[in-house]
């Protein structure tokens, strides 16, 4: 196991600035994801601390040593990529042992490192198989296999479950999670799923345009988002945001939204009369057929089972609820909306920050 720091890491594509000075640190053993959607430099700083990638500026530790000049074979990590990139022409067992025959490993270390690892996935029974004759979980089983083999430091995924059917990424999340669990080795995940993020990190990097938006644990990012754009990425249905104007009147809050009264906390940073954006997220969001509360018309019922999504019309903003059960409502119905304070969310209009 090995801790990794970022300072200040910056890269450049010619005239292009793709990661604009960033900084962190990942603590021995903990399991990392970086998150962000497509183009954010996710992918990019993790080439760049697996070697593969030159540093336009900054430096990277691994255990405490600068690595920006140590070729990819001397970092001590190992990394599983979006393509398994399984050589064809060899077997489980002979890709598995690829990296330690480089090494000059002894046959016996090779015979022991294999088997343990084609236990811990089980692979037992397919270390004779090519790679064609493999499905997609598989394959990626040996492409962990061969990481493990290595015991290296750190771990390093590459969105390796991209690849793989919806069913089978569920699964794949869970053996992944399990064999760090397992392990304990420091792991650095790169994904564009939020849901992966949030099932399997210790803590989440969420990025966006080449800077850190925010650090935190997957229920701190969920339940306070430092902004608008960590917000709606984390979580999913997305939050529902509104744009309003911020009203304080005799010791109470609230936001005035397409014609309604939506209900705050109290925020000590914000003004009456702030232009701010709402947000309160699907499953905050109790609905009742008749009753107090804000008026919304039924647009879409999806029913999945044990639970149903509601699309709903309140002037000209539509939101997403998420119900726990089943509901009689039908399209065209009026339902109402009741929201707990404690459960919404206010950011700034201009900056996105939110308040507090």
């Amino acid at each position: 196991m090995a801790t990794v720091s970022f300072r200040d890491i910056k890269k450049s594509f010619g005239k292009v600035d793709i990661i604009h000075g960033i900084s962190f640190d990942i603590a021995e053993g903990e399991f990392v994801v970086l998150v962000g959607p497509s183009g954010c430099g996710k992918s990019t700083l993790l080439r760049m601390l697996a070697g593969l990638e030159e540093i336009s500026g900054g430096e990277i530790h691994i255990d405490g040593k600068v690595v920006n000049d140590l070729e990819p074979k001397d970092r001590d990590i190992a990394m599983v990529f979006q393509s398994y990139a399984l050589y064809p022409h060899m077997t489980v067992r002979d890709n598995m042992a690829f990296s330690l025959k480089l090494r000059k490993a002894e046959e016996s270390v090779t015979t022991e490192r294999v088997g343990n690892a084609a236990r811990i996935l089980n692979l037992d029974a397919l270390l004779d198989r090519f790679p064609r004759e493999l499905s997609g979980g598989q394959r990626q089983r040996v492409a962990m296999g061969r990481a493990i083999v290595r015991d290296p430091k750190v771990f390093l995924f590459d969105e390796p479950l991209s690849n793989l059917d919806a069913k089978l990424r569920v699964a794949m999340r869970a053996e992944i999670k399990a064999l760090h669990q397992r392990l304990k080795t420091t792991t650095v995940y790169v994904t564009h799923d939020q849901i992966e993020a949030m099932t399997m990190a210790d803590r989440i990097v969420v990025m966006h345009d080449g800077i850190i938006e925010q650090i935190g644990t997957p229920l701190e990012l969920y339940d306070r988002p430092r902004n608008l754009f960590v917000a709606q990425f984390i979580g999913s249905p997305a939050m529902n945001v509104l744009k309003g104007s911020l009203r304080q009147a005799d010791g109470r809050s609230w936001v005035e939204a397409e014609g309604q009264q939506w209900p705050v906390g109290t925020l000590a940073q914000g003004l009456d009369g702030q232009a701010v954006q709402y947000g309160v997220r699907p499953g905050d969001i109790r609905v009742a057929g008749s009753g107090g509360g804000i008026a919304a018309k039924v647009v879409v019922v999806e029913p999945t089972g044990a639970e149903t999504e509601l699309l709903l019309q309140v002037g000209n903003t539509q939101l997403v609820v998420v119900l726990h059960g089943r509901t009689a409502a039908q399209p065209d119905d009026t339902v109402y909306l009741q929201i707990d304070t404690a459960k919404t969310h206010v950011f700034d209009g201009a900056s996105g920050n939110r308040l507090d």
